[in-house]
């Protein structure tokens, strides 16, 4: 074999192995899954009439249900605080969530959190999370579930 690099879309080689070129989403999520000594789900997802990965929006608000607000015992998608998920064809995710209040306590590390467990989800590209006020978060926002929990209901 030559010196030179030969390389296609999964493997690239310099006389050594082939090995498959890893994201860097990918290998935060099998580091994640390693350290909590869950096994790498294969799943592809599922896409709908308009080509759109359906499985991983389902898979984003699971993991933004593991987020909680660190005032208020409710993850933050049953809070009412992600007001979208949207995932385009390429794999690529936009969040566009809000904050109880502009004046929240957690209103320069949530987005961050919110990124970073988004981005953690096998099978995503890039992450944007977009923070809005308007319109503002109120509790008719919440699900049934938060409401009963805090006793709204």
């Amino acid at each position: 074999m030559s010196d030179e690099l030969a390389m296609d879309d999964h493997t690239k080689t310099d006389s050594g192995p082939e090995r498959p070129i890893v994201t860097e989403a990918e290998r935060r999520g099998f580091l994640d899954r390693f350290l909590n000594g869950q096994e790498a789900a294969d799943e592809e997802p599922v896409q709908n009439v308009d080509n759109a990965p359906v499985a991983l929006e389902e898979r984003i608000v699971d993991a933004l249900r593991q987020i909680y607000d660190p005032e208020i015992p409710v993850n933050i998608y049953d809070l009412g605080l992600i007001y979208g998920v949207e995932v385009d064809a390429g794999a690529n995710a936009m969040v566009t969530m809000t904050l109880t209040t502009p004046h929240c306590p957690v209103a320069e590390s949530m987005p961050g959190e919110v990124e970073m467990k988004v981005r953690d989800v096998p099978g995503i590209g890039d992450v944007t999370v977009d923070l809005v006020w308007d319109p503002p978060w109120d509790i008719e926002k919440m699900s049934d579930e938060a409401k009963l929990e805090l006793g709204f209901l």
